[in-house]
Formats: C-alpha cells, sequence, structure tokens
C-alpha cells in the first residue's frame, strides 16, 4: 500500500478518535440567564417587582446545548427566568409550574425518573408490562446524561432581592405537532417574604413564536 495512503487513513483514523473523545467528554453548560424583562414571552408583576419569562428550546440549534436529544423523545425543553428587583425576598418553595395547551392539555413539568424512563423506552416503543423500573431506567443511561439532567432543571427555591434565578424544566408533548401554537404557561404559589401568595403569572408562548428573528 503507498505510503501516502497509508498515512491518510492514518489522518482519518485519528480525526475519528479524537470525535469520539470529543463527544464523550461534552458537559451540560447552563446558559447564562439575561434579566427576564428582556425576553419576549414574558410576565411583569410591577407591584411586587418580579418578572417571569420563557425561552423555549424547540429549535435544533438552541437544542444543541444538550447532551440528550429531548426533542426526539417527546419532550420540549423550556428555559424559564424569574428576575426579582424588588427589596425582599420571593418564595418559590410552594410554586406550581403547569403548561397548557391550546386544546387545554395540563402539562406539569417532567420528573428526572420521567425522563429516565422515556430515555430508556422512548415514545412508540412502549412495552404493555405495567410494571415501574425507574432504577433499571437510570442505570441505562450514561452518567453524563444523568448529570445534564439533574443539573439543567429549575431547582430554585427562592429568588433574592436584585437577582435573577433560572433552569429548565421540561414538559411532555409527545403526539402534540405544535405544541407552543396558543399554548399558556402557569405560576401559582409564589409568595413574598411575608408568606403572601402573590397573583398567578401566566405566559402567553404566542409572544415566542412571533418575536422579531423567529423562523
Amino acid at each position: 500500500m503507498p505510503r501516502k495512503s497509508v498515512l491518510q487513513r492514518l489522518l482519518l483514523l485519528a480525526l475519528a478518535m479524537c470525535s469520539v473523545r470529543c463527544l464523550a467528554a461534552k458537559h451540560f453548560v447552563m446558559p447564562a440567564a439575561q434579566a427576564a424583562k428582556s425576553y419576549p414571552a414574558r410576565d411583569e408583576h410591577p407591584d411586587e417587582k418580579l418578572t417571569l419569562a420563557l425561552d423555549p428550546y424547540d429549535m435544533p440549534d438552541k437544542a444543541s446545548i444538550f447532551i440528550v436529544h429531548y426533542g426526539e423523545i417527546g419532550f420540549m425543553p423550556i428555559f424559564v427566568i424569574a428576575t426579582n428587583d424588588g427589596e425582599q425576598a420571593i418564595s418559590l418553595a410552594g410554586a406550581k409550574a403547569e403548561l397548557v395547551t391550546v386544546n387545554r392539555t395540563k402539562i406539569p413539568p417532567a420528573t428526572e425518573d420521567d425522563i429516565y424512563r422515556r430515555i430508556a423506552r422512548p415514545v412508540g416503543n412502549v412495552s404493555p408490562n405495567p410494571l415501574p423500573w425507574p432504577k433499571k431506567a437510570k442505570s441505562s443511561i450514561s452518567p453524563e446524561a444523568q448529570e445534564e439532567i439533574q443539573n439543567s432543571q429549575f431547582a430554585a427555591r427562592a429568588i433574592e432581592p436584585h437577582s435573577t434565578q433560572a433552569g429548565f424544566m421540561f414538559f411532555d408533548v409527545s403526539g402534540i405537532s405544535a405544541p407552543l401554537a396558543g399554548a399558556r404557561f402557569y405560576l401559582t404559589g409564589v409568595r413574598d417574604a411575608k408568606g403572601n401568595e402573590l397573583m398567578y403569572f401566566e405566559v402567553p408562548l404566542e409572544k415566542y413564536l412571533s418575536a422579531p428573528g423567529k423562523p
């Protein structure tokens, strides 16, 4: 075999091995959150000086930050941003989130186990066996994917004064062709520093879909 051909093959092999290493070494990095008022899809409460915003990761370029291909297994990742411009802390300890589709289907955020089970048993490959198997599902997932699922989710219990908290909520939209069209996001159970419940937040996702630059 000519020496040039051997060198070419060795180079291709080295590039392939490098690509595999880079893929294996990929780790999830949380996007930097801007102030909630800077996002198109938001609900501002001026009296409480609190703003809630949503940024769906519904496009391939945005979703490329993830190791897990959530869209392929029926989940919609939504980046949730909450900014407190007031002087008192806000409690999210008892808050409840819900995505309501245009057809009034109510979808709560998926739990870690929900995502583990879906990865291990994708939509369309569901076994009739009704027995739960979260431990088996989790054990079949790579450590990098488990780390991403654990670290990406919105987990803030409070928002300190003049600060922003953010993270992802994953919604099971399998079987829904256009889950964001006409959908609304609700957040209830938010309380001020004295324990008083604030007016619920309602964010229409059409604000995101109709934003300038959105394809």
